[in-house]
């Protein structure tokens, strides 16, 4: 197969990607990482996932995403890393800048002479506010369904039958969750309307959306990012419109061979040299 040309983009919005747990698609996004040259690529939370970071799991795709992602600065991409609930340990970096990146809670951007608010979205979660204890609970419930996940879709593998989302299956059919998905996306275009903005972008509830929002005050566009856990999603702006990102749709992405030794999982001290190593090529 003739090697194909990467889709040029300005900007490419990925969240939740979770690296570091079993539900992470690390494989996927890094096919998907590999047809695109974006401008700007914004991390918008929950890219390694320290509540359930454990030293026993770390894939070599894992490492090869991060690797990848810092590889793009020598390349003259601008990576903007805005953090999640899952990353907040990072939060005491917010405002950190080396070369083309940079590490922030939110942002506002101009895009096209329009101004895009730009944040993970969990401040909105009440029970991330108020039960920090009970969302970190939910996660280890939420990522061993996850394994059950991986077992079911292994045997449907098997049979020659299509993989499923039980998570996704779950969240659809349950009324709170939709509730909840309808009240976080109703308090983000209420607060960007308030706040003039043009666009307000978001990531948080697993839920990949573009839609135009009116209200009595003024309307937005509420974008929503999706994730790498059950939608293997991200958002991209060509220089003229918004799109959802879907990688089941993406043929060339889904084609795409990735040596077979990013199946070996490497050890901790690997893991801190390789990250030392693409810290230091990032910096030159």
């Amino acid at each position: 197969m003739s090697k194909r040309k990467k889709r040029e983009l300005e900007i490419v919005v990925l969240s939740d990607i979770h690296l570091g747990t079993y539900g992470c698609h690390a494989e996927e996004l890094l096919r998907y990482l590999k047809t695109i040259k974006p401008k700007k690529l914004i991390l918008n939370g929950d890219i390694i996932d320290m509540w359930q970071f454990s030293k026993h799991y770390w894939p070599r795709s894992h490492m090869q995403v991060i690797k990848h992602i810092t590889g793009l600065l020598t390349k003259g991409t601008k990576i903007i890393y805005l953090t999640g609930n899952h990353d907040e340990m990072l939060r005491k970096f917010a405002g950190f800048k080396l070369g083309s990146f940079q590490i922030d809670n939110k942002i506002v951007l101009k895009i096209n002479g329009k101004r895009a608010w730009i944040f993970h979205g969990d401040v909105f979660d009440v029970t991330m506010k108020y039960s920090k204890w009970l969302a970190r609970l939910g996660a280890v419930g939420y990522d061993t369904l996850i394994l059950i996940n991986t077992f079911v879709n292994w045997c449907l593998k098997r049979l020659g039958r299509e993989k499923i989302s039980l998570s996704k299956r779950v969240k659809d059919s349950v009324k709170t969750a939709v509730k909840f998905i309808n009240d976080f996306e109703k308090t983000a275009t209420e607060i960007a309307i308030s706040n003039q903005y043009d666009y307000v972008i978001c990531g948080h509830i697993h839920h990949p959306e573009i839609k135009s929002i009116e209200t009595e005050k003024g309307s937005v566009v509420y974008l929503n990012s999706g994730d790498w856990v059950e939608n293997l999603s991200a958002l991209e702006y060509d220089g003229n419109r918004w799109s959802v990102y879907r990688y089941k749709d993406d043929a060339q992405a889904r084609a795409m061979k990735l040596p077979k030794r990013l199946r070996n999982d490497l050890d901790t001290d690997e893991i801190f040299r390789d990250l030392v190593e693409e810290f230091l090529l990032a910096k030159k």
